[in-house]
C-alpha cells in the first residue's frame, strides 16, 4: 500500500533552516509528481511546493518562493523540502502529498 513518511521537523529560530524528508513506498515514485503542503494552527491546509516526476519542473507558493527548495531522489524514493530563512509564519505541520495520499505530517516550529 502507499506510504508517505515525513521527517526532519523541529524547533528552529527565525532565519534558520530545516530540511524535511518524505520517504515514499508502495508505488513507482519516479513516475509521479509530488507536492508539499502545510497546515498552521487554526488554518486550512495550504499548498507549498510541487515537483514533476523527473524533478525538471518545480513550482512554489508565493509565500515561500525564494526561500524553500523542493527536490527529489528517485533512486531513494524520497522527497525533500529545504527551508531557508524561516519565519514565524512558517510554523505548521508539513505534509507530503501524492494525489489522494498523505503522510502523517511533521511539525515545524519557528520561534526564538
Amino acid at each position: 500500500q502507499v506510504q508517505l513518511v515525513e521527517s526532519g521537523g523541529g524547533l528552529v529560530q527565525p532565519g534558520g533552516s530545516l530540511r524535511l524528508s518524505c520517504a515514499a513506498s508502495g508505488f513507482t515514485f519516479s513516475s509521479v509528481s509530488m507536492s508539499w503542503y502545510r497546515q498552521a494552527p487554526g488554518k486550512e491546509r495550504e499548498w507549498v511546493a510541487f515537483i514533476s516526476y523527473s524533478g525538471s519542473f518545480t513550482n512554489y507558493a508565493d509565500s515561500v518562493k525564494g526561500r524553500f527548495i523542493i527536490s527529489r531522489d528517485n533512486v531513494k524514493s524520497t522527497l525533500y523540502l529545504q527551508m531557508n530563512s524561516l519565519k514565524a509564519e512558517d510554523t505548521a505541520v508539513y505534509f507530503c502529498n501524492r494525489g489522494v495520499y498523505w503522510g502523517q505530517g511533521t511539525q515545524v516550529t519557528v520561534s526564538s
